[in-house]
């Protein structure tokens, strides 16, 4: 990536709308074009407003018809309620538009976080994510209901009250257009303030989300070491430099706004001061001078708006520089093979499984700044292959490039094609469970259609999985917790098992790969898996499995030895 493209966002993030909404927000260009209308009628409602309220108050001061008044009145007031109308659709319409591009944002995010993969997800902390895609994208209401409305109604509103003024009166449009400036040099100075206290708030609130992740994580490893309550003194640390964050954003907000209120106020003075001589000599009417008094601060108020609303939509405007940076980052990343496979997928064909011939040619996997050794294997239906090695050397990463979440060069084929993409023909279980909450019979059959789940050879494929396993004296309707509490390591791995044997045994997948499937099982257990294993292998099935238990190579038809990584030389 170019230098220019790592100082985009950088660039984009100091305007006053980042251009990469419109970009990945279909919903803010709809949006824009409709609050610019309203924003049209507001400013003639202005307008028309101050013009009927002069006309009423110099009639009743010239002895105008009552009748004629009553008219002038009735105008008046359905001025009034026009402008009410208009606020309101305004702030029904940005709500909804809102909530639309929040959606359309979390969508992107997560379909970016997708494709960048594991291996870039493991360099980011979940938690600040986490933060980013919740609170940070709720944030994003006052961006859209109060800020971005009242910075379109100020580029169409205080052009057309300045050239009213001239037009009415060319002193008090000469006083204004001079001391206009004044308000938005200001509001750059004091923008640039609140957006570094805002944007250090911001990252202080997502550091203190990481932490307390992080401790609630480790917290029974920390408690065994006896450094839980440095842990706590961590976290309060930082709350307390988040609150301090807070009251500095709060400082910088307040003064803000009396700044901006004051200079709006004097310019108006000023205005009203040069009408009031002109009227004491003469040499303007009552009628001009009051209606280019009631423009003035219509004038200057679009402009003191922007700058108050700002601070309110200044949290949501850090929040979305994070996510187009993941996006932005999804954006650059090529396609590779399994993106193009994943396009190429009917969805007549999405959940046909192929006869489940593996093959490996020189497949070197990337990982970080380390280029894993070839590995070369060719695993067919009725196997079981066996990689072994030594910790690290890259045997997962193997399986990650099987999912299609690693890069890697060298040729790599599923029955002589490019692989599709992994939902349509591997049955996966990682070192991790990756258990959601939700019952144990919701966690083996995930992904599975919800009739077939239903259906009375559904419920038997799930206790043949389970009773494969080793999971059959667990309860399918047990409910589990977040991360699949309620359940022993052991078990919650016989689940994760259960899990990819089901989709094998339900016709989705044809390939089983299993990393370290019994790491958290007894002698017994772990016998009665390889068993299992080996008669699904004589059923057809092929059997990719990642053991350093030397009883895995007894049901082995062939063993990969995977050699430690290099680093790579430029």
């Amino acid at each position: 990536m170019s230098m220019d493209q790592r100082d985009e966002p950088a660039r984009a993030s100091g305007r006053p709308v980042d251009p990469r909404l419109l970009r990945y927000a279909r919903t803010s260009r709809v949006f824009f074009v409709v609050i610019a209308a309203i924003g049209l009628g507001q400013t003639v409602v202005v307008v028309a407003f101050a013009w009927l309220l002069t006309r009423a108050i110099v009639g009743a001061v010239d002895g105008m018809p009552a009748a004629e008044l009553s008219g002038v009145l009735a105008a008046l007031g359905g001025v009034v309620a026009a402008r009410a109308g208009l606020l309101w659709l305004r702030e029904a319409l940005s709500a909804r538009a809102a909530a639309r591009v929040r959606s359309e944002l979390r969508t992107a995010l997560t379909t970016a976080v997708g494709r960048l993969g594991p291996g870039w997800l493991a360099t980011r902390n979940s938690a600040q994510l986490a933060v980013t895609a919740g609170r940070g994208l709720d944030a994003l209401d006052a961006y859209f209901g109060r800020y971005l409305p009242q910075l379109v109604l100020t580029a169409i509103a205080t052009p057309v009250l300045i050239a009213v003024i001239w037009w009415s009166d060319w002193v008090s449009g000469l006083t204004v257009l001079l001391t206009m400036p004044l308000i938005p040099l200001f509001m750059v100075l004091i923008g640039l303030a609140t957006r570094a206290v805002q944007r250090a708030q911001w990252q202080t609130l997502r550091q203190l989300a990481a932490r307390f992740a992080d401790t609630v994580r480790g917290l029974s490893t920390l408690t065994v070491f006896g450094r839980q309550h440095r842990a706590a003194t961590s976290i309060e640390r930082v709350t307390e430099t988040y609150r301090v964050e807070t009251m500095r954003v709060l400082r910088v907000s307040f003064l803000s706004g009396f700044a901006l209120e004051f200079l709006a106020s004097i310019s108006v003075a000023i205005v009203a001061v040069s009408i009031g001589f002109r009227l004491i000599d003469g040499s303007l009417g009552l009628a001009v001078g009051l209606f280019v008094l009631l423009l003035a601060p219509e004038a200057y108020l679009p402009l003191r708006q922007v700058g108050v609303q700002f601070h309110a939509a200044a949290e949501g405007v850090a929040a979305t520089d994070d996510v187009f940076d993941v996006l932005d980052a999804a954006r650059a990343r090529p396609a590779d093979a399994s993106d193009r496979a994943a396009a190429d997928v009917s969805p007549a064909t999405q959940d046909a499984a192929p006869g489940g011939t593996v093959r490996a040619t020189d497949l070197r996997v990337r990982r970080g700044d380390l280029l894993l050794e070839p590995v070369t294997f060719t695993a067919e239906p009725g196997t079981v292959t066996l990689l072994a090695g030594p910790s690290g050397s890259g045997k997962s990463s193997v399986f990650a490039a099987l999912r299609g979440v690693a890069d890697f060069e060298g040729e790599l084929s599923v029955d002589g094609a490019p692989p599709r993409p992994a939902s349509t023909w591997l049955a996966w279980a990682g070192q991790e469970p990756g258990l959601i909450a939700g019952t144990v019979a919701e966690n083996v059959t995930l992904g599975s259609p919800a009739d077939t789940v239903s259906s009375e050879h559904g419920r038997r494929l799930l206790r043949r999985a389970q009773k494969l396993a080793g999971a059959g004296d667990i309860d399918p309707g047990l409910e589990l917790g977040v991360r699949g509490s309620g359940l022993s390591g052991g078990q919650a791995q016989r689940i994760a098992v259960a899990r990819a044997l089901y989709r094998h045994l339900s016709g989705a997948a044809s390939v089983i790969a299993l990393d370290e499937p019994s790491a958290a099982l007894d002698a017994e257990t772990e016998a009665e898996l390889w068993q299992s294993l080996r008669r699904l292998a004589d059923d057809g099935a092929t059997v990719l499995l990642i053991s350093h238990r030397a009883s895995a190579g007894v049901i082995a038809d062939a063993m990969v030895t995977v050699r430690a990584a290099q680093e790579v030389t430029a």
